[in-house]
């Protein structure tokens, strides 16, 4: 079965969605705190920081940026060689975008549902508030994968599966993801012609480090 990313809207409740369709996949769920602890063994303890606060940082791409993304990069690949996990935001569709055994998933819901939605959810009464936190929290990702990727962020363009959660319950999403992936062709993505060689080449430091993070010593790579 293939690795899923999510990509999402700001308030979309995407992150809900990933961990619901992780648990009942079986799969590993892989959010931005299992990344950042990966990466602080390499020293880049704030990454964190840096993507959810510095939206102009990526504009600079200087040796600190590249040192990051390269990272980055590196972590989303092992843990899509590792298999079976469910890969929350961070440009993950991106970097995979393309790679064979990999399902991208992008959930949205229209600008004054997700702003109801996370007035609710952090009980802000203040709606000018919450719709500035909204616009920045989309700001954010969109300034990463504009960036570096050259991608739209409003665009569904690369994505297998689109979910519309203000029209479809996030646990309905999630099972919709479920399906998704249980109809997926099996394909090894080390079988493919072609196939990006940091997908396919082991990188065994860090895969032991995606391993440890993810408690799980097997590999469950499509096929």
């Amino acid at each position: 079965m293939p690795t899923v990313t999510i990509s999402r809207e700001y308030g979309s409740a995407g992150t809900a969605v990933a961990r619901e369709a992780a648990g009942l996949l079986g799969y590993h769920f892989v959010d931005k705190a299992a990344i950042g602890r990966i990466l602080a063994g390499y020293g880049l303890i704030d990454f964190e920081r840096t993507y959810d606060t510095e939206t102009g940082i990526w504009s600079t791409f200087d040796t600190r940026v590249r040192t990051i993304v390269a990272m980055l990069e590196r972590i989303t690949f092992a843990v899509a060689r590792h298999g079976h996990s469910v890969i929350l935001g961070r440009g993950s569709y991106a970097v995979l975008k393309g790679a064979p055994g990999v399902l991208n998933v992008r959930i949205r819901a229209p600008f004054d549902w997700r702003v109801s939605r996370s007035m609710a959810e952090d009980g802000v009464s203040d709606r000018a508030k919450a719709e500035a936190e909204v616009r920045e929290g989309d700001k954010i990702r969109a300034s990463f994968v504009t960036t570096i990727y050259g991608l739209r962020w409003d665009s569904i363009e690369g994505f297998d599966l689109v979910v519309d959660t203000s029209r479809i319950a996030p646990s309905r999403a999630a099972g919709w993801i479920v399906e998704a992936v249980r109809a997926f062709r099996a394909v090894d993505p080390l079988s493919v012609p072609g196939a990006d060689s940091r997908l396919a080449l082991a990188d065994p430091t860090l895969d032991e480090a995606v391993a440890s993070e993810l408690n799980c010593t097997g590999k469950h790579r499509t096929g």
